[in-house]
Formats: structure tokens, C-alpha cells, sequence
């Protein structure tokens, strides 16, 4: 979700072909240019890997989106947009949401779109403060599906002390909506001194995870494939402006802040290393998945890195900061299993490489589209 059509960023054309990855004897990483020519991706029409935050995405942005509106606040490519204002600094975001289906565990498209407009201002470092919202309804769709969608986004509200001041509503033909689809954009306060940019991060830097990730996609997906566990997967669609306020108490010196959602924390994380020329590695062991979400992952194919998160965010402070910022992350129930995954390096620039449970190492690639569309 993004300020900046809808969480769609600009990606590196260096990286749109494999590489291979290798340790010397010394632990420097050396990565080789591309194993196979560049996929052909010449659209003529529309597909729906357009829409899924990978390269496709990222093409639709580069090549169409960015030269017919650019500006400096658009091309920061960031959750949301800061400009300033007389005596201050807003944030503006806005997502559009098609989730299929409506209803899953955990939540619903309503309080999936309040809390995923709410956490693009808060990956700003802004205090949300006012959200507007704009239905498409299909023509059929049940009046009590409709209130118990509003009725969540109302509480989603609530909770996060935001107001829903203005609004908009459309019917489409039977056939021709989905049920349901919701537009919200938000509008949030940016205090003195806040500067939070993905070009931000530096080597040296770690890399902060808030929890487990890759469970909003597998709730989803459970329901789509009509999938039972021992454990249920659910949701984790939460506003996290709670997190990022006890970032903030914690450090001065806050570099990006970004939630991992379509395309999950493998896109994220290629996304901050492009816009800030840096690498990274990860340890793959340290990364937080749930045994349950990984056994459905294992079960579907997914990598669980690169499915979609809404209730998870990524942190990057100074490496001599993490401690602090994961034991304020874990002082709240959203962060309890908060956890320093890696770290920002000089080497191999641009590129995202984890060190794997048996001691070996992989380049972690932006997908071209996506693995599961319509996740949000």
C-alpha cells in the first residue's frame, strides 16, 4: 500500500535477471552479473502481475505513471507522500483495495483498508489523522456483508483515534465488481525533525523485523483453497502506528520505515536497497515465520519472504541502536517477536542476499509479478 500508486515502487533494471551469489574463504560476497537473458515482459494489454508490486509494477511506474505526473514529492516512491504546509509537514497516502475474498480469518476488506492507509502514514513516521474512504459496490452484493465491512472500518478507526470525514460511493453492474472494492486516503501529521526515507539506509545499518511475516497472504490464500491446520492462520491486519511511536521514543536517528505487504519483505527489502544504493544480508534463520504458515507455504510452493504482510513492519536504525529498538518493539503485543534480521553493507550494492540455514547463500529477487493477486 503506497502513497505512490499502491505500493507499486521503482525497482532496479539491474536486477530484472538472476545472479548468482558466492562467499570467498575470507566471508566477502561476490555476485555475478545475469545467468539468462532478460525476460521478455512487452505487455500490449494489461495482466495482473501489473498489479502485484513486482517489476511489472514497477515498469507500469517508470515508464508511464512517473513521466506523466512527476514531482519531487511523487518520486520519492515512498508509503506515503510528505509536503510541506504552513508551520509544518503532512503525509498523504492512498491505497485501493480488491481483496478476494471479503472476508477472511482475522479480518475483512473494511479494516484492511483503515489500517493499511493507516500504516503507509506511519511508515512516514506520521501520526495518522484523518481518512477518507470510497466504495465501488457490485450490484447484488447483501446489505449485511456491507454493514459488517463498514461496522469494521468504523472500529478500525476507532482504535487508532483516526476519523473517516469524507466519502464516496459507486454500483456497477452485476458481474462487473467483485462485491466490493474501497478506496481510502489518509492525511497524517509529521512532527519536527522526522526524516524517514527509504534512500535513507546506510551500510552498517540493521534491519528490524516487528514479527513473523507471510500471514495475512496465507490467511487469504487458506480460504481460497478451502486449506484446514491444526493451528489456524490468521490475519495480521493491524494499525502499527503504535510500533512506530515507540520507534521513535527509542532513537533519534530512525533511517527507513517500510510494511512489507504485497510482494512481501523480499520486494521491501530490494525496494530500500535500490533506492538507497546499498546491500544487504540477511540471516534466514533469524527471519520470523510461523511453523504453520511455513508448512502452508511448503504446501502451495510460496516462499513465505514474498508473500504479503498487514500488520508488519521493517525498521532500519544504526547497527549500535538495535538493541533498543527491538527491545521497545517487543515491550508491545504487535512486536513481541521483534527480531534483528541482517544488515546493510558496502558490498554487492543494490542487491539482497541471505545466508541460509545450511551455511549457504541466495540472492533474494523481486518477483516480475506476483504469487498471490488479489491479497489486498
Amino acid at each position: 500500500m503506497n502513497a505512490s500508486f499502491d505500493d507499486q515502487k521503482h525497482s532496479n533494471p539491474d536486477q530484472d535477471s538472476p545472479r548468482s551469489v558466492r562467499f570467498s574463504s575470507t566471508g566477502k560476497v561476490s555476485i555475478s552479473g545475469p545467468l539468462c537473458p532478460t525476460p521478455l515482459r512487452d505487455y500490449p494489454h494489461i495482466i495482473l502481475g501489473h498489479g502485484g508490486g513486482g517489476r511489472l509494477s514497477s515498469e507500469l511506474i517508470e515508464h508511464i505513471f512517473v513521466p506523466a505526473f512527476g514531482n519531487d514529492a511523487l518520486r520519492t516512491l515512498a508509503d506515503a507522500s510528505v509536503f510541506p504546509v504552513h508551520r509544518g509537514r503532512l503525509a498523504m497516502s492512498t491505497d485501493s483495495f480488491v481483496v478476494r475474498p471479503l472476508f477472511f480469518p482475522g479480518g475483512n476488506i473494511g479494516d484492511l483498508a483503515v489500517n493499511g492507509t493507516i500504516n503507509d502514514l506511519a511508515m512516514s513516521g506520521a501520526v495518522p489523522h484523518v481518512l477518507s474512504v470510497a466504495f465501488i459496490l457490485e450490484e447484488g452484493l447483501a446489505i449485511t456483508e456491507l454493514i459488517a465491512i463498514v461496522g469494521s472500518m468504523a472500529e478500525a478507526a476507532r482504535r487508532a483515534n483516526v476519523s473517516i470525514i469524507t466519502g464516496d460511493t459507486k454500483v456497477v453492474d452485476r458481474g462487473h465488481g467483485d462485491g466490493c472494492y474501497i478506496n481510502t486516503t489518509g492525511i497524517g501529521i509529521v512532527a519536527d525533525g522526522v526524516d524517514i526515507a527509504p534512500s535513507r539506509a546506510e551500510p552498517g545499518d540493521a534491519i528490524i523485523v516487528s514479527g513473523t511475516v507471510g500471514d495475512h497472504g496465507m490467511a487469504v490464500m487458506s480460504v481460497r483453497e478451502g486449506l484446514e491446520f491444526e493451528s489456524p492462520i490468521v490475519s495480521d491486519t493491524a494499525a502499527l502506528y503504535p510500533l512506530v511511536a515507540l520507534i521513535l521514543d527509542a532513537t533519534d536517528d530512525l533511517h527507513v520505515l517500510r510494511d512489507p505487504t504485497r510482494g512481501g519483505l523480499a520486494t521491501t527489502l530490494n525496494e530500500i536497497a535500490v533506492a538507497s544504493s546499498v546491500g544487504m544480508m540477511l540471516d534466514e534463520t533469524a527471519i520470523p515465520v510461523s511453523p504453520t504458515v511455513a508448512s502452508a507455504c511448503e504446501l502451495l510452493g510460496f516462499d513465505p519472504f514474498l508473500v504479503a504482510n498487514e500488520g508488519k513492519l521493517v525498521c532500519i536504525v544504526p547497527g549500535p541502536e538495535a538493541g533498543t529498538v527491538v527491545r521497545q518493539l517487543r515491550s508491545h503485543p504487535l512486536g513481541a517477536q521483534a527480531a534483528v534480521i541482517g544488515h546493510c553493507v558496502a558490498d554487492h550494492p543494490r542487491t539482497v542476499v541471505a545466508r541460509t540455514a545450511i551455511g549457504a547463500s541466495r540472492v533474494i529477487a523481486v518477483p516480475i509479478g506476483e504469487q498471490l493477486p488479489r491479497i489486498c
